[in-house]
């Protein structure tokens, strides 16, 4: 499986569009040994994990594991308490990239303290390894974590439906003057492609994640991707606002009704990205305002993000109606 991902990511375009990493999740490990070394599933794994990020570094990947800073793992394999800077070099032996430490099993432990632990033992590992925080935001990340991790969740796992993609986003939204580069807020993964959303849904979930610079950690099957998923995962466009140098998180700046929304993406050639989001049930018209978005011009070109498309040179505002559960992202760039 983690083979495959790794093969489809290099043949399918995902890799050439920026998504580097191949990310393995809970029970790869198994037990400990007499010297408390951590073990792999001798039979899911057959070839150890060392050679498993092999494979995927030879795909021009990199390769990121999972631990749980707790005693056990949220499904009962070893945690990392007690042996961070040894799982630490034994991680940076088999060439990891990435490390996402999870919070189960951890009563009684103080999250700075032990997030802290584990910060400082791949810092001595010897290798740059991306330091992933996921408690959930039960312990006020967006406190302490910038100085701590790379990335850390904001919430509670999301689910592959409408309500769960907002409620992600309303909660990371409170936090965007936190993050930064190399320091983000993580809304968890992307559910485009699982099945539980429609395609404007999907769009939608997209455009806000990147609005909101948000990891983007594909949660689907990319090797059975359908078509309307991979234009969506893959739209350069918005990849290049997520990704966007200044590190900028958008934020809301405007709401005429509860349930829509404009949001502004501050980008580093001084252009804006402006995502018009409907919330609601039904078709709406929304209008940007230039000046209320950040842009203190009269006059700005507006480019249409998901259809690919220039719009022209526009005056003070940009409207335009949205679909029901949908979104309209367009980048403002001023002409003056």
């Amino acid at each position: 499986l983690i083979r495959e991902t790794a093969d489809s990511m290099a043949a399918n375009g995902m890799r050439d569009a920026g998504y580097k990493y191949v990310i393995i999740d809970d029970c790869w490990q198994v037990a400990r040994a007499a010297d408390g070394t951590i073990i792999a599933d001798s039979t899911r794994f057959a070839h150890g994990i060392a050679a498993l990020a092999g494979y995927v570094h030879g795909k021009g990947l990199k390769f990121g594991i999972y631990t749980d800073a707790g005693t056990r793992t949220c499904q009962g394999r070893p945690g990392t308490y007690g042996h961070e800077e040894q799982d630490a070099r034994t991680y940076a032996a088999w060439h990891v990239d990435y490390v996402k430490e999870d919070w189960c099993n951890a009563t009684g432990l103080d999250a700075p303290t032990q997030y802290a632990k584990f910060r400082d033992a791949l810092a001595h590992s010897g290798r740059k390894i991306v330091f992933s925080i996921c408690e959930w935001g039960h312990n006020q990340p967006w406190d302490w974590a910038p100085q701590t991790g790379n990335l850390w969740r904001t919430t509670e796992d999301i689910e592959d439906k409408w309500p769960s993609m907002l409620t992600n986003l309303d909660i990371s939204a409170q936090h965007s003057k936190i993050a930064g580069p190399g320091a983000w807020n993580d809304p968890d993964m992307l559910e485009v492609g699982n099945g539980g959303m429609t395609d404007d849904e999907y769009r939608a979930h997209f455009s806000m994640w990147a609005m909101m610079a948000a990891p983007l950690l594909a949660g689907n099957d990319v090797r059975t991707m359908s078509a309307a998923t991979k234009t969506i995962l893959l739209n350069p466009e918005v990849i290049a606002v997520d990704q966007d140098s200044l590190g900028a998180q958008g934020v809301i700046v405007w709401e005429p009704t509860p349930e829509l929304q404009v949001w502004s993406k501050r980008l580093k050639d001084g252009s804006i990205a402006v995502a018009l989001l409907n919330r609601s049930t039904a078709a709406a018209k929304i209008s940007a305002n230039f000046w209320r978005a950040g842009l203190h011009v009269r006059s700005a070109s507006v480019r249409d993000l998901w259809a690919h498309a220039d719009l022209g040179t526009l005056k003070n505002e940009y409207a335009t109606m949205v679909p029901a559960h949908g979104v309209v992202m367009v980048r403002i760039t001023p002409t003056t």
